[in-house]
């Protein structure tokens, strides 16, 4: 279900009703005489639907995590937010860039449209910029040739009471955790052919790729346990939704709400 194009629908069809209402029906209505009832109803919804969709647009959007991939920074059902505009002015429904002001960093956690899947909106970490090479060798991280830092964390217990190992990686300059399982294999299974494919070399160890202009390479913080693009491939500019940055809510767990990194 495209919500956006939904919420830009129903804007336009109350906008519709309210403009109708003020250049015509006030004018042939006599002043005692009732509003019919979908006028009432489109005018007095038009200015609240009108401010959603102008504030989901262009400021944040709210997102629920729907899996685990993301772990131990983001858990399953965590309600976030989104900041819309830190990547650029987008126009809804096209998601076209009419207006530049940042681009992805390293280590920022992303909304985006699914390449595979555009109607699915996915969330991963930055990984690798345009024109950055990534390996993912044996459980480690390389970009550019540099070993992201990593230091050991205590091991992280599991809802259903199974540990993983936990590291602090550090990103340009920021660290995040992240959960590594001990017996899951290096190599890559069940790769897709996607665009630009021939840019990554797969082997025992994992995966290596040249990341190609305007595009960007991402990863779940559960490094095992999480389809990103070292399956389906690279995430075009275009596909950007925002950088995610605060949990705004998890019924299980308030404490859980504030920022994150």
């Amino acid at each position: 279900m495209n919500f956006a194009l939904i919420l830009f629908l129903l804007t336009a069809a109350t906008g519709a009703v309210w403009l109708f209402d003020v250049a015509v029906m006030r004018k042939r209505r006599a002043p005692d005489a009732p509003q019919p009832w979908w006028v009432a109803y489109g005018a007095d919804l038009f200015p609240i639907i009108l401010l959603v969709f102008l504030l989901r647009s262009f400021l944040v959007e709210p997102f629920r995590i729907p899996s685990g991939s993301m772990m131990p920074t983001l858990l399953e059902g965590d309600f976030i937010l989104v900041n819309k505009y830190t990547y650029g002015i987008r126009l809804p429904v096209i998601n076209k860039k009419v207006l530049e002001i940042g681009s992805p960093r390293r280590g920022d956690v992303m909304v985006f449209r699914y390449p595979v899947d555009p109607s699915l909106d996915y969330i991963k970490r930055v990984i690798g910029l345009p024109g950055d090479k990534v390996a993912w060798q044996d459980k480690r991280l390389y970009i550019n040739g540099q070993e992201a830092p990593l230091v050991s964390q205590p091991d992280y217990l599991h809802a259903n009471l199974h540990y993983s190992s936990q590291y602090e990686e550090t990103l340009d300059g920021a660290g995040h955790k992240l959960l590594v399982d001990r017996d899951a294999p290096s190599f890559i299974t069940q790769v897709m052919d996607f665009p630009g494919r021939d840019k990554c070399i797969y082997n025992s160890a994992g995966v290596i790729c040249e990341v190609p202009q305007g595009h960007y390479f991402v990863m779940g913080d559960n490094r095992d346990n999480s389809q990103d693009s070292r399956f389906w491939g690279f995430v075009p500019e275009e596909n950007i939704v925002g950088r995610a940055f605060m949990i705004w809510l998890n019924f299980s767990d308030l404490k859980r709400i504030g920022g994150f990194h």
